[in-house]
């Protein structure tokens, strides 16, 4: 095989990709960046709603096209269009310091919220007026490796398709429906109307996870209601949830963060679904 064709750092692909980099670009475009070998297969597997691949372009050096030849050719198989570029130019169009030379630009993928009730999850995690992005992706990846079945960003939150969320969602942002722009009152009156208790996840809880555990309460369907990384859930939102619930400090630590405490409940939760023969 020859020496393949690489792309224009001037080429109007490469222009529209880095666009994507600023979040006005990317709610226009309705596309967004995933970055790295991981999240690019996922991508590649992924599906919208309409049946239609969710990767639409491939970014890729040489070097990675031959490390990963699977992806690339999975890629093509999608009808995705490939294209070769130099390091400099991966670099220029990645978010992050040092590129793993796949770049994929993909449709936006998160779900209605109200399809997401009417498959009436067991499991649910809602971000409410979560700013990092980090924690964002973090906490989807927590909730999928829990097993939860979808994930709600409220209008307050950081935007999903932020490349921060969607490098730490490490592919999990491709397993299960997320819904963004939901005000958090909405997604609370959808999710009790749908049967599912909803938990506040808050330091203050008058509720101890343990002692609800040991109570037997959180067999049901479940949503937890993680807040803003720096000054927690306000009490309006509070309000809004069948029971505050803090996760148990047993050790000298001040605080769990956000991501920290969100795998506890969700795992929690998961436990408990198992154990009264609900998942």
């Amino acid at each position: 095989m020859g020496t393949p064709e690489l792309i224009s750092p001037r080429s109007p692909r490469v222009t529209a990709a880095r666009r994507l980099a600023k979040r006005a670009f990317r709610g226009k475009e309705r596309r967004f960046i995933a970055e790295g070998p991981q999240a690019v297969r996922e991508a590649v597997a992924h599906r919208g709603g309409d049946g239609e691949p969710t990767l639409v372009e491939l970014f890729t050096t040489a070097e990675a096209a031959e490390r990963y030849a699977d992806i690339v050719d999975a890629a093509r198989a999608t009808g995705a269009r490939v294209h070769f570029a130099a390091d400099a130019v991966l670099a220029d169009v990645s978010q992050t310091v040092t590129p793993q030379g796949l770049l994929g630009v993909c449709r936006f993928l998160d779900s209605p919220f109200e399809e997401i009730l009417r498959a009436r999850p067991r499991l649910v995690a809602v971000l409410s007026n979560v700013r990092d992005p980090g924690n964002a992706g973090t906490v989807l990846r927590c909730a999928d490796a829990a097993g939860a079945d979808a994930v709600v960003l409220t209008d307050a939150s950081v935007d999903l398709y932020n490349p921060k969320s969607v490098r730490a969602s490490v592919g999990s942002l491709f397993h299960l429906p997320v819904a963004v722009g939901v005000p958090v009152e909405r997604a609370a009156q959808g999710l009790q109307e749908a049967g599912v208790r909803i938990l506040a996840a808050d330091g203050a809880g008058e509720r101890d996870l343990d002692d609800e555990l040991d109570a037997g309460t959180m067999g049901g369907p479940t949503a937890w209601i993680f807040g803003n990384e720096a000054w927690g859930l306000p009490a309006e939102t509070r309000a809004l949830a069948d029971a505050v619930v803090r996760v148990p400090i047993h050790g000298k630590a001040e605080s769990l963060n956000l991501a920290t405490a969100a795998a506890v409940c969700l795992y929690a939760s998961a436990r408990a679904q198992r154990v009264h023969g609900k998942r």
